[in-house]
């Protein structure tokens, strides 16, 4: 990426951007919090004009239908938050100091440069390619305006995650967190050679979850005739070892969803196996929950 800061993007306006839903904030009947992070399509119009990809190329990373999968089991008594912002725009199941420095034609000479395999391969913070390695950008980025989508868009979702936690911990005494996800079939296809890989739960290696609680959810996929893997090929990102504080009785899971099951990745719409999928998972999510208090 050469040439001068993208002025187009210089002055995004943040005022009409509906940053996040939730649903069920006062009615916890579960100790379980679920985050959908990936599932967002709001693009800022500002960041539109600039980007030389449509907007299909643009949401080849997004976690599709997620949200509208999950959100019923608001209805069954769960807390349900889920990010409205395109995650092209900014990533907010990263560190904030995930950022590629050579994305930046100002990036601070005192900062910390973060080098990590997500910002290498351009999925740090801020996407530098789509799912297909194009660029997102024409131009370097001015770091200024950076910050103001992490004031703007990822401090105001992670205050709320956080807020959200802490009346589950009230509440019960302790909360889990399920971080949901899907991912692209072809990811399934090369990890697993012998059989397809449906669902996937990651609990950092078991350090984020107790086995028995973690495998309550395995098992209840499992016994709906889904193949499910434990950490291969994702284990947990940010908001699972964020989040994660055993001490203060907070655990948390990663769930991740073959995009294949439910949908078509090429048109970006739902197949005919979604409401099967969506019944199955959300009451194996039930299931989980129901265990969590004893």
């Amino acid at each position: 990426m050469k040439g001068k800061t993208l002025t187009a993007i210089q002055n995004i306006d943040y005022s009409g951007l509906s940053v996040y839903t939730q649903a069920n904030e006062n009615n916890l009947s579960w100790p379980l919090i679920i985050s959908i992070p990936h599932a967002g399509k709001i693009f800022p119009h500002e960041f539109l004009q600039a980007s030389p990809l449509n907007i299909q190329e643009l949401r080849s990373t997004e976690d599709l239908f997620v949200d509208e999968m999950l959100f019923p089991l608001a209805e069954k008594g769960l807390s349900i938050i889920s990010l409205n912002i395109a995650r092209a725009f900014i990533d907010v199941n990263r560190d904030k100091i995930e950022l590629d420095e050579k994305m930046f034609e100002d990036y601070p000479a005192d900062k910390i440069v973060f080098e990590n395999s997500r910002c290498r391969s351009g999925f740090g913070l801020i996407h530098r390619v789509n799912a297909q390695s194009k660029p997102i950008y024409k131009d370097l980025l001015s770091y200024q305006e950076v910050q103001q989508r992490i004031k703007n868009i990822y401090d105001i979702y992670h205050k709320r995650l956080n807020f959200l936690i802490n009346r589950c911990v009230q509440k019960f005494g302790f909360c889990y967190l399920l971080d949901c996800h899907s991912m692209p079939s072809k990811i399934c296809s090369i990890m697993q050679d012998d059989s397809k890989i449906d669902i996937c739960i990651g609990d950092l290696f078991s350090q984020s979850c107790p086995i028995q609680k973690s495998d309550v959810l395995i098992e209840a996929l499992r016994q709906k005739g889904y193949q499910v893997v434990k950490n291969i090929p994702y284990s947990g990102a940010y908001t699972t070892f964020n989040y994660c504080q055993p001490r203060k009785n907070i655990y948390t899971l990663q769930l991740e969803v073959n995009r294949a099951l439910y949908a078509d990745e090429k048109t970006l719409s739902l197949n005919t196996n979604f409401e099967k999928l969506q019944k199955n998972l959300s009451s194996s999510i039930l299931e989980f929950a129901e265990q969590l208090k004893i």
